[in-house]
């Protein structure tokens, strides 16, 4: 019988061995009351004093779940150093039924099997979804869709930016369409114990797809990312024709079988994992990852995560990393950011998407057994 990967802390400043081993095997891990019963209640207080429409992500007691508990010094020992974040995602998604609106997936949310997750990867340019099906060529719709970002029409561009304030590239020569870092984390508020409940999913186990693909795509053209080889942008053939593709097809299939859910076209979908979690606990993944929040159908209550976007400082070390963004070569919205001679950022990114484990300082070991015990079995 499988282990859960949903375990006690080891001790209060690592990691266990087998901890790691279900890391490099699934891609994330829960640790059980990673944060303290007060740092959990002085956030909810916080939350729940917010006006709305305020941003409390760089208040102290929201950045202490991070910075004050046993987080910081696992993330330390299996990753390395990090900048300590001065921001965060504050997740609090409201109880929702289905309904009719097309999502990002350019499809309709009360057709979107498991609660509605968008799986995608992070870093990604998002636009509003058109709420009408798109007429034209997909020349036509890909023009539209992306001059009705924040900046307007700026044609296809490393300047365009999208609503989630992502660049649609990285880089000026446009051969990188994701940003990316090292870590999340998600810190749970709430009991999310039960599906439904908007938690968090991941899709268990693709962290080891995805940089099989990253590879394949550099090993092509060295184009990452929407855009590169064999992921195109956006899918056409979806409900409203405009929707984002936001983990590539080949990937996805990997991870489809006769038990996978299908929207009303008959697509199928791979299931993700609904990450189980309670007040307290937190869930470290790799960038890697795909995953997605998800509708909360079946909550009492609003659902809590506090996400957090973590990068080992020996990519850009002197590169400032805020915790909040997935786009850490640019600036937050889409500045360029200035770098010395002879540091390409965007190799040095591309380099991190195609070795997912040279990040990860304390995992070596643990990735150097499993990697010669699946050579092993081959």
């Amino acid at each position: 019988m499988r282990k859960s990967n949903s375990e006690p802390a080891g001790h209060a400043n690592a990691l266990t061995l087998e901890q790691k081993r279900t890391l490099y095997r699934d891609g994330y891990i829960v640790l059980k009351k990673a944060v303290s019963e007060e740092q959990a209640n002085a956030a909810l207080a916080r939350i729940g004093e917010a006006k709305k429409g305020e941003y409390i992500g760089g208040e102290k007691v929201m950045l202490d779940l991070i910075n004050a508990s046993s987080i910081t010094p696992i993330l330390n020992d299996a990753m390395g150093e990090f900048d300590p974040p001065i921001a965060c995602q504050v997740g609090v998604t409201p109880v929702s039924k289905p309904n009719g609106r097309f999502t990002n997936l350019g499809y309709r949310d009360e057709d979107l099997p498991y609660y509605s997750a968008g799986t995608h990867m992070d870093g990604s340019i998002t636009i509003a979804p058109p709420q009408e099906v798109q007429t034209g060529t997909p020349e036509e719709i890909y023009a539209r869709h992306f001059a009705s970002g924040p900046k307007g029409d700026l044609g296809r561009s490393p300047d365009v930016i999208g609503h989630n304030m992502v660049p649609m590239f990285e880089d000026p020569e446009m051969t990188l369409g994701l940003g990316s870092f090292t870590a999340f984390v998600f810190i749970c508020l709430n009991d999310q114990t039960i599906e439904g409940r908007g938690q968090t999913a991941v899709l268990r186990g693709a962290h080891h797809a995805m940089e099989k693909f990253f590879r394949m795509q550099y090993q092509t053209n060295g184009h990452l990312g929407p855009e590169g080889p064999e992921w195109p942008r956006l899918d056409y053939d979806c409900p409203n024709r405009c929707g984002m593709v936001y983990v590539p097809q080949a990937v996805q299939d990997q991870f489809i079988d006769e038990s996978s859910e299908s929207t009303p076209d008959g697509k199928k979908w791979p299931r993700p994992t609904q990450v189980l979690m309670d007040k307290g606990d937190a869930c470290i993944t790799l960038y890697h990852i795909p995953h997605s929040g998800t509708r909360n159908e079946l909550g009492t209550e609003s659902r809590k995560n506090m996400i957090f976007r973590i990068r080992n400082k020996k990519r850009q070390p002197d590169v400032m990393v805020n915790g909040i963004s997935d786009h850490p070569d640019r600036g937050q919205r889409g500045e360029w950011l200035k770098f010395e001679e002879g540091n390409d950022p965007w190799e040095r990114s591309k380099y991190a998407m195609c070795n997912m484990w040279d990040e990860w300082e304390g995992m070596q070991e643990v990735v150097a057994e499993q990697q010669a015990l699946e050579k092993e079995a081959l």
